[in-house]
C-alpha cells in the first residue's frame, strides 16, 4: 500500500498506539476522580500536556486539550469575539482557510460582524502589505492559516501577528497550525500568535484530540461549561487515550523533526520534477511546506483519478478530506480554473513515505494517462 493522503490523517505511530492502549487498560479512571486510579489518569494527561507544549515550544500551562483542530479553531474564534466584540466588529481572515474557520466566520457575519477575506497571490501566499492594509480601527481579531492544506503555501504568520499587535495592541491573532506542526519550524513563544490550533491525528497520533495554545495572560471566556476541566475553559471528561497518544506522538516526532522535514521536502521536489515531465499533468500548488503537492489532469474527474490509483493500492485525495463532494475553495482562491480543479488531486507526505512511493505514484499516473 502506498499511502499519500497524510494531510487528511496520518498512520498512528507505535508510541501513540502504546500510550493509548496503556490509558485504556491501566489508566482508565476519570481524571476528575480524587482516588488513585483517577490521579493516575490525570498524571498521564499532564505528561501529554508537557509533551505537546515541548513540541510547540510553549509552557505547558498554555496548552488546552480539545477534541481536534476544528474545535480548537471554533474555540479561538468565538471566545475571542466574545471577549472583544464590544470594542469592534471587524475580523480579518483569508479566502482559503479550512472550513473550521470559514463556517464560524459566516456565522459571525450573520450576527453583524464584518469579515475581510484576503486572497493569495500566484504563489498561494497573502502578502504582508495586503494584511496590513486590511487592519482597521475596529479590527478585533485575525485568523490566518499557517500552512494551506491543499497547496502547501506557508503564510508569514510572525510578521502578520506583529503587524496586527503594533496597529491594534488589544486585537487577537490566531493561526490554524494543524498542517504546520512538524512540517514548518515554529516556536509558540516567538511566533507572536495569541492562539494556535493543532491536531493529534495529523502528526501520527489518533483521532479525537487536539489542542489550543493560549498565550500567557490572555484571559478568554470559557468555551464549554460543565465540570470545570481544562482550567474551567473547556469542560467535559477528557479523552484520556487520545490525549496520551497525542503527547506520545508529539514526543516521538520532536526527536526527528528536522530530519523528517528534510526527507519530506526531498520527496516533494522529486515528485514535482517527475510530474513536470508528464504530458497532460498540471501542477496546481507547491508551497514552501515540505509535504503537499496539488496536481491535476484536466479533462478527468478527481474521483476517477483516485479510483484508478486506488486500484493500484495508491491512496491520494481530492482537496480537503473535510470538504468531500465540494469544489475546492482553496484552489479557486489560488486562481485555478474549474476544469483544473475538477481534475485535481492532492498528494501529501509524512515521515513514513519513501522515494519508492514517489516512483509508484508516477508509474500509476502513467498507467492512468
Amino acid at each position: 500500500m502506498i499511502y499519500l493522503d497524510n494531510s487528511a490523517t496520518t498512520r498512528p505511530c507505535e508510541a501513540a498506539v502504546a500510550a493509548a492502549n496503556e490509558a485504556m487498560q491501566d489508566c482508565w479512571g476519570n481524571p476528575s476522580s480524587i482516588h488513585r486510579l483517577g490521579n493516575r489518569a490525570l498524571e498521564r494527561i499532564e505528561l501529554a500536556r508537557a509533551q505537546v507544549a515541548a513540541a510547540l515550544g510553549a509552557d505547558k500551562k498554555c496548552i488546552y486539550f480539545t477534541s481536534g483542530g476544528t474545535e480548537a479553531d471554533n474555540w479561538a474564534i468565538f471566545s475571542s469575539v466574545e471577549k472583544l466584540g464590544k470594542r469592534g466588529q471587524h475580523i480579518i481572515t483569508t479566502a482559503f482557510e479550512h472550513h473550521a474557520v470559514l463556517h464560524p466566520m459566516a456565522r459571525l457575519e450573520a450576527q453583524g460582524f464584518e469579515v475581510t477575506y484576503l486572497t493569495p497571490g500566484a504563489d498561494g501566499t497573502v502578502t504582508l502589505e495586503d494584511f496590513r492594509a486590511a487592519i482597521r480601527p475596529d479590527t478585533i481579531f485575525a485568523s490566518i492559516m499557517m500552512v494551506n492544506n491543499e497547496t502547501g503555501a506557508v503564510q508569514p504568520i510572525r510578521e502578520m501577528a506583529q503587524a496586527l499587535h503594533r496597529a491594534k495592541a488589544e486585537a487577537i491573532f490566531h493561526t490554524d497550525a494543524v498542517q504546520g506542526l512538524f512540517k514548518v519550524p515554529f516556536n509558540a513563544k516567538t511566533l507572536g500568535a495569541d492562539l494556535i490550533s493543532v491536531s493529534a491525528h495529523k502528526i501520527h497520533g489518533i483521532k479525537g484530540a487536539g489542542a489550543l495554545y493560549i498565550r500567557p495572560n490572555l484571559h478568554l471566556p470559557a468555551y464549554q461549561h460543565g465540570g470545570g476541566q481544562e482550567s474551567n475553559l473547556r469542560s467535559g471528561t477528557e479523552a484520556v487515550p487520545a490525549i496520551c497518544a497525542f503527547g506520545a506522538a508529539a514526543e516521538a516526532l520532536r526527536k526527528t523533526a528536522r530530519e523528517d522535514m528534510a526527507a519530506m521536502a526531498a520527496l516533494r521536489d522529486s515528485l514535482v520534477a517527475e510530474l513536470q515531465a508528464l504530458p497532460g499533468v498540471q501542477i496546481l500548488g507547491v508551497g514552501a511546506a515540505p509535504h503537499i503537492v496539488s496536481l491535476s489532469i484536466p479533462g478527468l474527474r478527481s474521483q476517477l483519478i483516485i479510483n484508478r490509483l486506488q486500484d493500484q493500492e495508491i491512496y491520494v485525495s481530492a482537496g480537503s478530506a473535510c470538504s468531500r463532494g465540494h469544489r475546492s475553495h482553496a484552489l479557486l482562491a489560488a486562481g485555478a480554473d474549474n476544469r483544473a480543479i475538477d481534475g485535481a488531486v492532492r498528494v501529501s507526505f509524512s515521515r513514513d513515505n519513501t522515494p519508492e512511493d514517489v516512483t509508484a505514484l508516477i508509474e500509476g499516473l502513467k498507467t492512468l494517462l
